[in-house]
């Protein structure tokens, strides 16, 4: 088996439009969750979200570009540019025709879809453009950067919920090590922060009208965001062939389904996807230093992840520094894992755990150490990304630092 790293990190989100503004507001807990600017907010009972600000996708794609491009996609092509710029690679030849793309996304193009169903049902439209089906599919993202980067080898999109970032990753990662592709583009993006988006989640009665608090007792549910991140996974020797600047090492994943319920989280369902990532990555629980965790801020997903953990790491759980940047940038959904992977990147390069913010009251039943509302400085060698999805579909991500 091929040994896999990551030489290259792009994205934009509630935090920041690069991944060295994301880090500045991981290390600050700067909170990029605020009110909400689109079309009939205030229809809405949730005015909240990581909305991203500041963007303006006309002065960066053209007219042409614009007909084909939901946010989503606008933001999987941003963050794919810094991530393959930082990367040095050139795909031609063999190293293109080998790469590829997976990408995660749960809702693809919202967006498209709330805009052109105004068309027709409120506005009494009978036509709409020709280009709405390629713009709002969910695999719209992966092909446009396929075809942007010249990547002629597997490239698909993956979505399997608020997991789908981390099964695309993984997918991505097991074609790199079996060495069916030298090389990956993947991670994830989401833009669900539209009057429909919205009002479709305020439904489930889990959105917080003020604040994401994950694991703090007074806690009242998720902030939504929106954004991405992407990465390009490499072979180790032919990133070290060229000299590349590895940013990390990916060691090993597993994924798992609760076979239980369709929204309440099980324990023995994330437990088996922390523990199999373990065994993946051929490391003891006591190698473990960080764990980003799925941490959405409801009152089940909290309890139910700090349990598994529990479980699986035993007397070193009390030792595991474990936070939530969804309080800091919000729930991305399909493309959350993707972000929070940045998160993981930065405890391994740089010594700095993000912090879980907006932590006001001990809870007795998420009794573990959530790096409460400021950075921490730590050495650590290895950390794990939790992501656990409705459907109960689960994915664990395991990274080394190098």
């Amino acid at each position: 088996m091929k040994r896999v790293v990551i030489t290259g990190a792009g994205t934009i989100n509630a935090l920041g439009h690069s991944v060295a503004e994301t880090f500045e507001s991981m290390r600050e807990g700067r909170c990029g969750i605020g009110e909400l600017d689109f079309r009939d907010v205030d229809r809405l009972a949730i005015k909240i979200g990581g909305q991203v600000r500041d963007f303006e996708a006309e002065g960066r794609f053209n007219r042409q570009q614009m007909v084909l491009y939901d946010r989503f996609t606008q933001f999987t092509l941003v963050a794919a540019a810094e991530a393959i710029r930082q990367s040095g690679l050139e795909f031609t030849g063999d190293l293109s025709a080998r790469s590829g793309v997976v990408l995660g996304t749960a809702g693809g193009g919202v967006s498209t879809w709330d805009d052109n169903y105004r068309s027709v049902y409120e506005d009494g439209k009978n036509r709409v453009h020709p280009f709405v089906v390629p713009k709002l599919m969910n695999n719209a993202a992966a092909s446009h950067v396929s075809m942007e980067y010249n990547l002629k080898g597997p490239s698909f999109t993956v979505s399997t919920a608020c997991a789908s970032s981390n099964h695309a990753m993984a997918q991505a990662f097991q074609m790199v090590r079996s060495g069916m592709s030298p090389a990956m583009v993947t991670g994830g993006s989401e833009s669900m922060l539209c009057f429909g988006g919205v009002k479709a989640w305020e439904g489930l009665r889990v959105m917080s009208k003020d604040a994401c608090r994950p694991f703090s007792a007074n806690r009242n549910g998720m902030v939504q965001g929106e954004g991405a991140g992407i990465f390009v996974f490499e072979e180790y020797e032919h990133a070290k062939a060229r000299g590349a600047d590895i940013l990390c090492e990916l060691i090993g994943y597993a994924m798992s389904s609760d076979a239980a319920d369709i929204v309440m989280p099980s324990k023995q369902g994330a437990a088996r996807a922390i523990s199999g990532a373990l065994r993946d990555a051929q490391i003891n629980a006591q190698d473990v230093g960080y764990i980003n965790a799925h941490g959405t801020g409801t009152a089940a997903n909290d309890k139910t992840e700090c349990a598994a953990v529990a479980d699986v790491f035993g007397p070193h759980a009390d030792n595991l520094m474990i936070s939530s940047t969804k309080s800091m940038h919000g729930h991305l959904i399909g493309g959350t894992g993707a972000v929070e992977l940045l998160a993981c990147i930065m405890a391994l390069r740089e010594g700095v755990i993000a912090p879980t913010i907006g932590y006001e009251e001990a809870d007795p039943e998420c009794a573990l150490d959530v790096v409460p509302n400021e950075a921490r400085e730590a050495k650590i060698n290895v950390a794990l990304s939790n992501a656990f999805a409705f459907g109960g579909l689960n994915a664990v991500l395991a990274l080394k630092r190098v």
